[in-house]
């Protein structure tokens, strides 16, 4: 077992706790690295999908996970990006900038949806941001001039200034360099006063506003943030389809995204790419298990469905804290082992009473 001896504050707040840490996040990186030589193109395109929906994951992680903002419509961002990336892109823009303009419109959106939000909250906001959800459906349906209506648009290959990136392995390396860059945006946020913030706000808005933290500031700025996130993982998501059409962000697609950080793990960056990993896996495992299964099941139209909404349950009934909360008690049980005890991660039900009488 590891014992860690903290010397300073800045211990804290350090991205690596212990070499550990060090080591085993180098060899993913080499790993991710290799991965156009070492995997088939299948399931490059496969990882590709997954750095893509990670980055999607840790914009609605925080605005969920971290600061307790519930979204149902969150593909409506998705949508945004991805159409202002195809636009602008088949206008001949470079990649880098479509792509910058795709993020800040999507953050726009989400501080438009995020200002009339701050009246409500629970499921009052989650219907809030469906209707946006439904609403930029609709306009990415109608608008033909722009958006090609419910035909669909296709995209052209990205642009760097005169190099397309034609090819899969070269859209797996700007993928994985977008990734790494916005993971390490947010692991920096969260140790900052903004993103300590939003946790504050998480966990008690009432304690948070007392000790001075502008609740309509810090909640627009999430809903901002998670919003460009989602316009960046959408202009990837346009570029990888090379087309989109209105029926790809609906409200089937937003739940998949919550899905997505609700069993990965809400509060933990972990959580966000575990939950990209399942989101991308599950539809392979279904349809490789399908043959072994009766032909009544195996081929029933909403086997899908079926299988996500038990899976669902099943974590919100007996692992809330999703796929990175059933690894930390698997890695605590053998480090401890013999003497873990079942109650260690047992939840401690502390709040205030004035959050209780509410």
């Amino acid at each position: 077992m590891r014992f860690l001896f903290k010397t300073d504050y800045g211990q804290d707040i350090a991205l690596a706790k212990h070499a550990g840490h060090v080591f085993w996040y180098c060899a993913l990186g080499l790993l991710l690295l290799a991965a156009p030589w070492l995997f088939p193109e299948y399931w490059l395109a496969q990882l590709t999908f997954v750095l893509i929906y990670a980055i999607v994951a840790l914009g609605l992680m925080l605005l969920a996970g971290f600061t307790g903002q519930f979204s149902i419509g969150h593909a409506a961002f998705l949508g945004v990006g991805a159409y202002t990336q195809a636009v602008l892109t088949n206008m001949g823009w470079p990649f880098p900038i479509a792509l910058v303009c795709a993020a800040l419109l999507s953050a726009l959106c989400g501080v438009i949806v995020g200002l009339p939000a701050l009246r409500v909250k629970g499921i009052y906001l989650g219907i809030a941001t469906l209707s946006f959800g439904f609403i930029v459906e609709e306009a990415f349906a109608r608008w033909d001039k722009v958006t090609g209506g419910n035909a669909g648009i296709h995209i052209k290959a990205p642009d760097m200034f005169g190099w397309k990136l034609s090819s899969g392995n070269e859209f797996y390396f700007l993928c994985l360099v977008i990734t790494v860059v916005c993971t390490l945006g947010i692991l920096n946020l969260l140790r900052s006063p903004t993103g300590r913030a939003f946790v504050a706000i998480r966990d008690s808005e009432i304690s948070a506003q007392s000790m001075g933290i502008h609740l309509a500031r810090y909640k627009t700025l999430s809903f901002a943030l998670s919003a460009a996130l989602a316009g960046i993982g959408g202009a990837l998501y346009a570029h990888k389809l090379q087309f989109i059409s209105p029926d790809q962000f609906n409200i089937v697609q937003s739940i998949d995204l919550l899905l997505m950080v609700v069993i990965g793990g809400l509060g933990s960056v972990h959580g966000a790419f575990l939950g990209a990993i399942f989101l991308i896996s599950m539809p392979q495992l279904i349809a490789m298990t399908k043959d072994y299964l009766p032909e009544a099941i195996g081929q029933a139209p909403g086997l899908q469905g079926v299988v996500y909404g038990v899976v669902l349950v099943a974590f919100v009934l007996f692992e809330p804290q999703g796929l990175y909360g059933r690894w930390l008690k698997v890695r605590t049980y053998f480090q401890l082992f013999p003497f873990y005890r079942k109650g260690m991660f047992k939840r401690q039900k502390s709040f205030q009473k004035s959050d209780r009488l509410r």
